[in-house]
């Protein structure tokens, strides 16, 4: 039985930071199992925030140098984590920071460079996991469910709640995930209007109102009503969502009160249509998670057939991490890491890019 030591980067669309995860995995008797040994969180300084959220209006050499730019502060953020703890990873597997996402294009991308990345941490690196499951017709998203299905498969539904909010589930016999819609990027939105970084344990929109006009507006989005596979984005909320917020004349309060009691009754729409029993478990990650007011709404929506689960503060923060830390591994066996029944692509695929460093 070989362990591995990998070491998994996430960066998500909620951009509040870096996350890394360095996780033993190994296949056991009963199926994958791993342990999070150290993790840390970067925060994003200003600069930095500003150059991932503004990057899918670049031009195409701007766009390029950030890649390399961030490639090679990936690399060191990872070599220096892995000194100071004094841990030797197998490999990094990064997944960079989506700046353009259109599928129904044919087209992905996540900024991190993976020589510069190798280059700067001293290790091999797998990443750009996305681009080939594009290639062959997929969403390229989301990739988080192989992991959901090998990892966390006593659950019946896996919620994350990112700046967008997916779920995956097994529907007879293959693993099912979409893009519900939103989850923290509209209350990141709000919030950086008050000078906060986020609403902590949703306070604030716990002292809200609901404004039925906007709660309208946002059930009646045309997303809603696409059929899965599908994936979401930066584009559609800035597109979609942030004129909707713009013109609203709520108060900031009644805005995000509004936006989570949309978000839970989306996310209890979709699970309460593949239910399959009078009791089931959702397991409930990502920054979401510790908002309770977020949690109680979603258990309130969801009523008594489903029952939302919170695993470890840890667990919750880098599962993402965590998971392409198991994609990397599968791509070491050459198994598959994308799903097809879950991207919509022509088949499974092993997918990521290998680099080695270069002196």
């Amino acid at each position: 039985m070989k362990k591995y030591q990998v070491l998994g980067l996430m960066s998500g669309t909620s951009l509040d930071g870096l996350d890394l995860a360095f996780c033993h995995l190994w296949e056991g008797a009963k199926g994958w199992e791993f342990s999070l040994e150290k993790t840390k969180d970067v925060s994003y300084d200003p600069q930095l925030r500003d150059q991932l959220k503004n990057a899918i209006h670049l031009s195409e050499q701007d766009h390029e140098q950030l890649h390399k730019d961030y490639g090679i502060w990936l690399g060191k953020q990872a070599l220096e984590f892995l000194k100071k703890h004094d841990l030797d990873a197998d490999f990094i597997a990064s997944h960079g920071h989506t700046s353009h996402h259109r599928p129904d294009e044919g087209y992905t991308f996540q900024l991190g460079d993976g020589q510069l990345l190798a280059n700067n941490s001293k290790k091999k690196v797998i990443c750009d996991f996305r681009t080939k499951d594009v290639s062959l017709g997929g969403q390229g998203a989301p990739l988080v469910p192989i992991g959901d299905r090998l990892l966390f498969h006593e659950y019946d539904f896996c919620l994350n709640l990112g700046g967008i909010s997916n779920m995956s589930f097994e529907k007879d016999g293959q693993r099912i995930a979409y893009d519900i819609g939103l989850a923290n990027m509209p209350l990141n939105f709000i919030t950086a209007k008050l000078g906060m970084a986020y609403d902590e344990d949703g306070k604030l929109a716990r002292s809200g109102n609901l404004d039925n006009q906007l709660l309208e507006q946002l059930n009646a989005l045309s997303y809603y009503q696409l059929p899965h596979p599908k994936s979401t984005g930066y584009e559609w909320f800035t597109e979609e969502i942030v004129p909707l917020i713009e013109s609203s004349k709520a108060s900031h309060a009644d805005l995000l009160h509004t936006i989570i009691h949309h978000n839970c009754e989306q996310i209890a729409l979709e699970a309460q249509k593949h239910a399959t029993g009078p009791k089931q478990k959702m397991l409930v990650t990502g920054g979401g998670a510790l908002n309770s007011f977020f949690k109680e709404t979603l258990q309130e929506k969801l009523g008594q057939t489903i029952e939302v689960n919170t695993p470890s503060p840890t667990l919750i923060a880098y599962k993402e991490a965590l998971v392409f830390a198991l994609m990397g591994v599968l791509k070491e066996q050459g198994k598959t890491n994308v799903l097809s029944s879950v991207t919509g692509a022509q088949k499974d695929s092993c997918s990521g890019e290998v680099f080695y460093p270069k002196a």
